[in-house]
């Protein structure tokens, strides 16, 4: 049988980058820190007629050793040692700080444990690969794809293509004949009525000739072909074994060597022609999710 030859990629994962996390510090300041600094020297002895008169500046810092006198009521809440839970409820900020007007260190900001990145969504209605189409196969799909089954294929009209290829380019030459019959039929306005199919009329060690087919509902009255190169004709009709080849095109040969010996071990002769109809789209030989019916018809 044929032998069929593709491409492969292979594809590398990239390592993601590491992520860096920082953390921050909380540096809290003393209630009556830095009014040293600020303070004023007071004269040795004041004179005696001298009536003490109140200072407005910042008071002085007490003596090694003496507690520290109670700081004047301010305008705002007074930073304090412990930390306390910040209320949930939410409230205008207001300016904090001790009676020399040092600001208070801002408490630290702690982010939540990061959770895992919810996953991708899917685009609806997105058709996954290897979908089959919505135009009809030349029989119902089988119960089971493991089975062989008797089917009778009923001829149907279609724009027929000839051709012939190697074996190592039949994949391209086969589907760029496909296309090339679909543009003419959208030009000709003609819709296509069933999956592709390909008759291998004839095969040798080199290559083989075929007829591409696309079905179509009906052929334009009055007219035999769509163009110089293509005709209108029919798909093949009557008694078939179907056997279903769902793996790469690549490994189609394994698919014709169980067929031929299922044919021996029933001692069954067939038509030289096989039919292959494509029920997926086909867009590289290495696709896993490949479909083809092939059909061997008896003698």
């Amino acid at each position: 049988m044929a032998s069929v030859r593709g491409r492969r990629s292979a594809m590398r994962a990239r390592p993601s980058g590491a992520r860096l996390l920082l953390a921050a510090g909380l540096i809290a300041a003393l209630p009556w820190a830095g009014l040293a600094a600020s303070a004023q020297t007071a004269p040795a002895s004041p004179p005696a007629d001298m009536k003490p008169v109140p200072v407005e500046s910042a008071p002085l810092a007490p003596p090694p050793g003496t507690p520290a006198p109670p700081a004047a009521p301010v305008a705002g809440p007074a930073p304090t040692a412990e930390t306390k839970p910040v209320e949930a409820k939410p409230a205008e900020p207001k300016p904090s700080g001790d009676a020399a007007g040092t600001p208070a260190a801002p408490p630290a900001v702690v982010s939540p444990p990061a959770g895992p990145a919810p996953p991708a969504a899917t685009a609806p209605g997105q058709p996954g690969p290897g979908q089959a189409s919505a135009l009809p196969t030349l029989v119902p799909a089988p119960a089971d794809p493991a089975n062989v089954d008797e089917v009778m294929l009923a001829a149907k009209p279609a724009a027929v293509l000839a051709g012939q290829a190697s074996w190592d380019d039949g994949f391209k030459q086969l589907f760029e004949t496909f296309r090339k019959i679909g543009a003419e039929l959208d030009k000709a306005g003609i819709k296509a009525a069933g999956r592709p199919v390909t008759v291998f009329v004839e095969t040798d060690d080199m290559g083989f000739r075929f007829e591409a087919m696309v079905p179509i509902e009906r052929a334009p009255e009055g007219r035999s072909e769509l163009t110089p190169e293509i005709r209108f004709g029919s798909t093949p009709a009557g008694k078939a074994l179907r056997f279903v080849h769902k793996a790469p095109y690549d490994e189609i040969d394994s698919t014709y060597e169980a067929i031929t010996a299922y044919l021996d071990a029933k001692g069954i002769t067939v038509k030289d022609a096989f039919i292959e109809e494509y029920v997926t789209e086909v867009k590289e030989t290495s696709d896993a999710s490949l479909e083809i019916y092939v059909y061997v018809q008896p003698k």
